[in-house]
């Protein structure tokens, strides 16, 4: 009876055993998932909150010298629905005289693609003098756009042009670029496009802490450009 009640109790005892030891793997795998998890939101986190109170509309935008507009695709050679409206936003800081000149940053990776060009084109369609819009070719991504509008184009102080979603990305990498900003994010209807563009953002992020600690040339620098000084001059001899 006591080899049955021992054995027993040895079994009772090892099942004790392998479910605390089942609950501290589920532990150490909830705590190893939480970790990983607070390491992929924290650049999000840095792009939301170094953006401060420097994200609003047209309307709430300070003066500033130039409008950087952000290349968002074509649509048989024309901007898509999403780029238009960022120039439709860039067209009513002009307008308002919030800004002096426009600078456009797109790709232009191929002859037969060009941001920069079908930007320009609707710009000075709808009222912007030629001498006003500047064309940056080599905007590959936010951070080339935004350390080149510096380094190339001299630009040290700008209102920054976007979807809501992306603005504040934007702002942080131009702020690390040495440009002083402010951001008017475009809104838009939250469809499957505005929640895919959000998504990227997560990911998006961690690559602009990257960019913003390691400071990376972009894919190509080339030298400076004076088109960004020559319109700021034309605009104050008006």
């Amino acid at each position: 009876m006591g080899t049955g009640i021992s054995g027993l109790l040895r079994r009772r005892a090892g099942l004790l055993g392998a479910r605390l030891r089942g609950r501290r793997t589920q532990r150490r795998v909830f705590q190893a998932g939480t970790v990983l998890c607070s390491l992929a939101l924290a650049p999000s986190a840095w792009v939301w909150f170094s953006a401060g109170d420097r994200v609003g509309t047209v309307e709430s935008a300070p003066p500033a010298p130039v409008a950087v507009v952000f290349g968002a695709g074509l649509d048989q050679g024309r901007p898509s629905p999403y780029l238009e409206h960022r120039l439709v936003a860039a067209l009513d800081l002009y307008r308002e005289g919030k800004v002096q000149a426009i600078l456009v940053t797109g790709d232009n990776g191929r002859a037969a693609y060009s941001e920069p060009d079908a930007m320009y084109t609707y710009l000075t369609r709808h009222g912007v003098p030629e001498d006003r819009v500047v064309r940056d070719y080599a905007g590959f991504d936010t951070w080339d756009s935004c350390t080149r509008a510096r380094r190339i184009f001299g630009v040290d102080h700008a209102v920054l042009v976007s979807q809501d979603f992306h603005v504040r990305r934007a702002l942080a990498l131009c702020e690390a670029a040495g440009i002083r900003s402010y951001a008017v994010g475009v809104p838009e209807l939250h469809d499957a496009t505005w929640l895919y563009g959000g998504l990227r953002e997560v990911a998006g992020a961690g690559k602009a802490a990257a960019n913003a600690w390691l400071r990376p040339d972009p894919v190509f620098l080339g030298p400076e450009e004076d088109g960004i000084p020559k319109a700021l001059a034309e605009a104050a001899r008006k």
